[in-house]
């Protein structure tokens, strides 16, 4: 490595002036997953280490201030980290620190770290070609990174290799006694006159230049506009899990910034020698042309040599129609991912011999980033379809129908694409009997689904066996502790790395918490209504709302299942009458947290469930799902299910 101004310490130090007195964290530090959701992830906690830090000794309480610094520290942090994800594919570690000002009179400055344990190629920040009318390139993104920063570099390591860089924070200089030295009244001051001035340095860095014509006389638009085009791309792609909707915003992204039209195939995700790639995204500047295109592409796709892995193809233009009369140039780039070929990309510009080396560079690390977003697309998709095929046999497809009882359930477990631990099930056991549960796995995906389906047939077995509902929590519990569950474990196992998932080594605590019933319509002769005996393993009771508002609690709380051999399970009997209703949740329902406060603080779901007074069971269900999701901002965090029963 070369031309590195200043050597910065690569961890944070032991101990900060300001740490012991103030009881302030200097430091902040996370891990990020090496695929293309990292950079956005380490903005977020990037600007959330910036809040925290607002208002301390470590940053001032001023809001421009703290929003200047935290633009343009996550346009520098979203740079390290795709350079580490590009480059390297592992785990990234990012740290963030504010470093006090010295007494060699080096100012005061935001430190960003990025490492990765890979190293696999180096990191340049020296001009690549001779001519001195170029400006100088830093690696696309690194130079973001030098116009920001006032000093970067990196650290090699035994296997690991830091890429930092210092921000700094001109007009504020901690102070553990004086407090805060930054003030409004200083905006007008020489270093704060400093700071403005490289805020706007890091808008014409990255700011597009509006016209294509603008564009192509500006000889630096690839060292501004294509950092800004490159951080969108990364914004964009990061967040889409659809391989289609990826390309299709690939090819709006390169139409008409730097091409005129643009072709994405991707390649079979099963491979094999005849699997033929797909044309899956044509996009034309003008959109009269784009059927003919398509028509000229599917003739004939293009056919790159295997050395062209990833690297940029010249190719014939592909006809002279009415929109594409003359030439010009077209070029194709493979998409690679962990050395697996996932489509080609190919772009044409009328008018031009060929593309400049300039833009090639640009579309090389434009093509990375799309096929990352592929790879993480198709993960996802695999992942998805196997939690899908995994819920649809987890679960009920029907719910018995009981006699004299409406029921309604709300199932919806925590992330899409994700198996969720919660589970239900209503069905007929024998001699006029009928038998519900509601249960909670610990954990999710597929270690929690894989005990589901286990539990779910056991449960009806013991059932149908005859066994009382006390009894039938007792022998679940042994048959959860037995060595059988053994093969939970393996199936797990085989689950998770189908869906690219690891799971630690040894076997798996199994633990459950359920609420198990049984309900026995009663005969007119007895006034009708429901006999209804529940117990609960570690779940949350069930509650009865009666017509005239009073909500009650029913059964007995009992052991998590899977915990302990020698636990025994009470039940209670009691007659559910026309017009009660009986609900039962799980704790995605009761635990539901708006920052601290959670739903069921101060018997909360017992006081939205005496308002549904006079309800059907349907509307019940609705009015306590609404209350849940609206208690917060954000979506729940766990999965949530909900029984209703209500007696008619």
């Amino acid at each position: 490595m070369t031309s590195i101004p200043t050597q910065r310490d690569a961890e944070p130090p032991a101990t900060a002036p300001w740490a012991g007195r103030y009881e302030i964290q200097p430091y902040a530090r996370t891990s990020l997953p090496g695929n293309p959701l990292a950079p956005s992830a380490a903005r977020k906690f990037l600007r959330a280490a910036i809040v925290d830090w607002s208002g301390t000794p470590l940053l001032p309480a001023d809001e421009n201030f703290a929003g200047r610094l935290a633009g343009d520290a996550c346009l520098v942090v979203n740079e390290l980290v795709t350079n580490a994800v590009v480059h390297a594919g592992t785990t990234v570690e990012l740290l963030c620190r504010v470093e006090p000002a010295r007494a060699t009179g080096e100012a005061a400055a935001l430190v960003i770290e990025v490492s990765d344990h890979h190293p696999a190629r180096v990191v340049r920040n020296e001009p690549q070609r001779h001519d001195r009318s170029a400006a100088p390139e830093y690696g696309r993104g690194l130079h973001l990174v030098a116009g920001l920063a006032e000093s970067w570099g990196v650290t090699y390591r035994t296997g690991l290799k830091t890429v930092w860089a210092a921000l700094p924070l001109e007009g504020w200089q901690p102070s553990p006694v004086d407090g805060p030295a930054f003030t409004p009244a200083d905006l007008t001051s020489p270093a704060a006159h400093q700071a403005l001035q490289r805020g706007l340095r890091a808008a014409e860095i990255l700011a597009p230049l509006p016209r294509r014509q603008a564009r192509d006389e500006d000889p630096d638009w690839i060292n501004r506009g294509a950092l800004s085009f490159l951080a969108e791309a990364s914004d964009l792609l990061a967040g889409q899990f659809d391989q289609d909707m990826v390309v299709a915003l690939a090819a709006q992204l390169l139409v008409p910034r730097l091409a005129d039209w643009c072709a994405v195939w991707l390649d079979p995700e099963g491979g094999g020698p005849s699997a033929e790639p797909r044309l899956a995204r044509v996009w034309h500047a003008r959109e009269a042309c784009m059927e003919e295109l398509r028509t000229l592409l599917e003739k004939e796709p293009p056919r790159l040599p295997d050395s062209a892995r990833g690297g940029p193809v010249a190719l014939p233009w592909p006809g002279t129609g009415e929109g594409f009369s003359g030439a010009g140039a077209v070029l194709a780039c493979r998409m690679v991912v962990g050395g697996r070929r996932v489509g080609v990309l190919m772009l044409g510009r009328a008018g031009m011999l060929r593309i400049p080396d300039e833009v090639t560079g640009l579309i090389e690390d434009f093509v990375r980033r799309v096929a990352l977003a592929v790879g993480a697309a198709r993960r996802y998709t695999q992942q998805a379809t196997i939690s899908h095929v995994l819920q649809r046999a987890l679960l009920p497809s029907q719910v018995a129908q009981i006699p004299g009882i409406t029921s309604a359930l709300v199932y919806e477990p925590r992330g899409e694409g994700v198996a969720g631990g919660d589970f239900y099930d209503i069905f007929h056991a024998a001699d006029g009997r009928w038998c519900f549960a509601l249960g909670d796995v610990q954990g999710n995906g597929p270690e929690a689904a894989v005990v589901t389906g286990l539990v779910r047939p056991w449960l009806r077995l013991l059932a149908r066996e005859g066994y009382q509902v006390a009894e039938v929590l007792d022998r679940l519990n042994r048959l959860l502790l037995d060595d059988a569950t053994e093969s939970a474990d393996a199936a797990a196992r085989l689950v998770a790395a189908a869906g690219g998932q690891e799971l630690p080594d040894g076997p798996q605590a199994r633990f459950l918490s359920m609420l198990y019933g049984e309900l026995e319509p009663l005969p007119e002769a007895d006034g009708g209504g429901v006999r209804c005996t529940v117990s609960s393993a570690g779940h949350p009771l069930p509650l009865v709302l009666r017509p005239d508002g009073e909500v009650r609690t029913a059964g007995r709380p009992g052991v998590l299942l899977g915990v302990l051999d020698d636990a025994t399970y009470e039940s209670e009997t009691f007659v559910l009458t026309r017009g009660e209703t009986l609900l039962s949740v799980t704790d995605g329902v009761t635990e539901r947290r708006c920052g601290r406060a959670m739903f069921d603080d101060g018997e909360g779901v017992a006081a939205e469930l005496a308002r549904c007074a006079g309800l059907s069971a349907q509307g019940v269900a609705e009015r306590i799902t609404r209350a849940v999701h609206s208690f917060a901002d954000e979506p729940p965090d766990d999965d949530l299910a909900l029984l209703v029963l209500r007696a008619e």
